[in-house]
């Protein structure tokens, strides 16, 4: 069974495996729960079943204007059943009362999120890969 929560209470690094697909350096398990402990909002699907974290989607706030939402992701064999849909719909209805939500997100998921209100933007980034796993590296 499927469940979606607004919360990481009783989530285990061991729960969240497989996530980050394709990056060169992606961060460990524990590096992952420690950056969604950080966020100030995150919604998760999980499977009660498989008791697996199988999406997820964070929000960074200052809580009064702004958000940003840096992740959504979904595990490869979880996609494709609605799952990132639910994930954005209820991370929406967490940031309901903030005036400006804003992302990044790949050409090919502008359709995803103009589904949801958003508009197209411009965006400006910086991407420092020695810290792609979170770790410091030597």
């Amino acid at each position: 069974m499927l469940i979606y929560k607004n919360n990481i209470e009783e989530i285990s690094s061991d729960m969240l495996k497989g996530f980050f697909v394709d990056w060169p350096d992606s961060p460990s398990p524990l590096t992952h729960l420690k950056m969604m402990e950080n966020s100030s909002k995150v919604v998760i699907a999980l499977d009660e079943h498989a008791n697996q974290i199988v999406g997820f989607i964070t929000a960074i706030s200052d809580g009064v204007l702004s958000a940003y939402i840096p992740f959504l992701e979904v595990l490869p064999a979880y996609k494709n059943k609605g799952i990132g849909k639910e994930l954005i719909k209820r991370m929406l209805i967490e940031l309901n009362d903030i005036y400006m939500i804003d992302l990044c997100c790949d050409d090919d998921l502008v359709p995803l999120y103009e589904k949801f209100g958003m508009i197209q933007s411009n965006g400006m980034l910086i991407r420092n890969y020695t810290m792609q796993s979170g770790i410091r590296n030597a």
